[in-house]
């Protein structure tokens, strides 16, 4: 059973991690520690005009889990806007509390860890890189002016 938990998919993810590194000059910064097990992703970011994220870097340093989520993150999250990652993030806990299908449009890569859901001490490690990346992406929008604020939740 482990070994389908750590197919050679969740490796190859694990092992590519695209954007790593810290930027020198984030818009925001989240971060995110598993207790149980101590996994932990900070993530950075800046956001262009429209709100969209045009620059991340990610420090993760977790296990493989962790690191194939934050793999798969990596390969589709530039250009994304927070009501993409909200979704994300809720559709990855549906898929793996409650029996979900996963992410859909752009990322859509994070169903890959979908056998996840049959343990759950690893649900909060698969998740770090996400969270870190949404607390980044808040942190930006309310450095945003309000005017800015108002107008991309208007073309939200």
């Amino acid at each position: 059973m482990i070994d389908e938990l750590y197919s050679t998919r969740i490796l190859t993810l694990a092992a590519n991690l695209p954007h790593s590194g810290r930027l020198p000059a984030p818009e925001g910064t989240g971060e995110r520690v598993a207790k149980l097990c101590g996994s932990r992703a900070v993530v950075d970011v800046t956001l262009d005009a429209d709100g969209r994220i045009a620059t991340f870097a990610q420090d993760v340093k977790a296990c493989a889990l962790g690191q194939a989520a934050a793999g798969v993150l990596g390969q589709s999250v530039i250009g994304a806007t927070e009501p993409e990652l909200v979704a994300a993030r809720d559709a990855m806990l549906a898929m793996l509390k409650a029996g979900g299908e996963g992410p859909e449009g752009r990322f859509e890569g994070l169903r890959a860890l979908k056998q996840v859901a049959d343990y759950p001490a690893r649900h909060a490690s698969t998740m770090v890189a996400v969270e870190a990346t949404l607390e980044a992406v808040q942190q930006a929008m309310g450095r945003k002016t309000p005017d800015t604020r108002t107008r991309l939740a208007g073309a939200a």
